[in-house]
């Protein structure tokens, strides 16, 4: 079978280190000219709660030959609608494109290359591209976790293979309610990956400081409201069921939440969100997918989404020039 991981950037270039250290073939696909000759000549340098470095296969797009059996998607988003039809070229009859983006991409994929061959992943950790060729794993070597799914009612015959693969750098759980799944991951990134956008700092300085961490809990709060309105069941992530652990109807219970919380995002404290790397870039972000994602089917619903909106907004004014990731922005949230 042949395997690549689509948009190597710091997540796909740890994870195809993996999973080539472990004497699994893959390549690594990324249009980051910089990054991939860094690769070819160095390989792949892993830094931060793990330090090791890998020869890896790594290519740009335009080097890509023949058809893949698996192809994992990390690319942003936003850009599906073109990267997935230029994949569906590269992929086999029967291959299968795993999708490890955030927010709720298994439908769009579908709708390009068919239902049956899209396989859903969420993925528990984090890392940033500190140099071309180096990604910074942020997240402690016990929450290497993924949780593996689809959104049709058969299971794909690939998803134990797709599982092996995965399992060569950490724990797969393959997940009956993926789509419970999806939205538990949702509630993470729109919560603390927009936080850390807003005001350009990580995971764990998001949740430390009081003022930041009641926005943080909204959010998440808002998310566990429109799932709850839509008859969506969050699932739990690494054993903690956030519904359970943040959910409140009175002062007592939000207190214990807002005390919970930097414990609840510890093993990831150090983590900074994508969002707010693409920025650092002066890329567009994916807000849209994330906490735009949110605030959209809460007004499908009817469930009011406000931080989620304004999360949304400020990211786009930070994307325009209007406004920087700054501890500033705090004030445009009414606590």
């Amino acid at each position: 079978m042949r395997t690549a991981i689509y948009g190597a950037g710091s997540l796909g270039t740890i994870l195809g280190a993996y999973i080539t250290k472990a004497g699994r073939p893959i390549d690594l696909i990324n249009r980051n000219v910089a990054h991939v000759n860094a690769m070819k000549e160095n390989g792949a340098k892993v830094i931060g709660t793990v330090e090791f470095t890998q020869k890896v296969n790594v290519l740009t797009p335009e080097e890509m030959t023949g058809t893949y059996d698996i192809v994992f998607l990390l690319t942003k988003q936003q850009e599906n609608a073109k990267v997935v039809t230029f994949l569906k070229d590269f992929l086999a009859d029967d291959g299968v494109i795993v999708t490890l983006q955030n927010g709720l991409p298994e439908q769009g994929i579908a709708d390009i290359v068919g239902p049956d061959r899209v396989l859903g992943c969420t993925v528990a950790w984090g890392a940033t591209m500190t140099a071309p060729g180096v990604s910074e794993l942020t997240s402690s070597p016990d929450s290497l976790t993924f949780s593996l799914g689809t959104t049709e009612k058969t299971p794909h015959k690939y998803l134990p293979i797709v599982k092996d693969l995965l399992e060569c750098m950490g724990e797969v759980t393959v997940e009956p309610n993926f789509i419970g799944t999806r939205w538990s991951k949702l509630l993470i990134n729109s919560a603390f990956s927009g936080m850390s956008t807003v005001l350009g700092c990580t995971f764990g300085e998001a949740a430390a400081k009081m003022e930041s961490r009641k926005v943080v809990l909204a959010l998440i709060k808002e998310c566990i409201d429109v799932c709850a309105a839509g008859g969506i069941k969050i699932e739990p992530v690494q054993g903690k069921d956030a519904v359970k652990l943040l959910d409140y109807h009175g002062p007592v219970k939000k207190a214990l939440s807002l005390f919970i919380l930097p414990i609840a995002i510890r093993k990831h404290a150090l983590l900074k969100a994508s969002m707010l790397q693409d920025i650092e870039k002066g890329k567009k972000t994916e807000v849209d997918a994330i906490n735009g994602a949110i605030a959209a089917y809460g007004r499908k619903i009817g469930c009011p989404t406000p931080y989620n909106e304004k999360v949304t907004s400020i990211i786009h004014r930070i994307e325009n020039g209007e406004l920087f990731p700054s501890w500033d922005n705090l004030k445009l949230f009414v606590l």
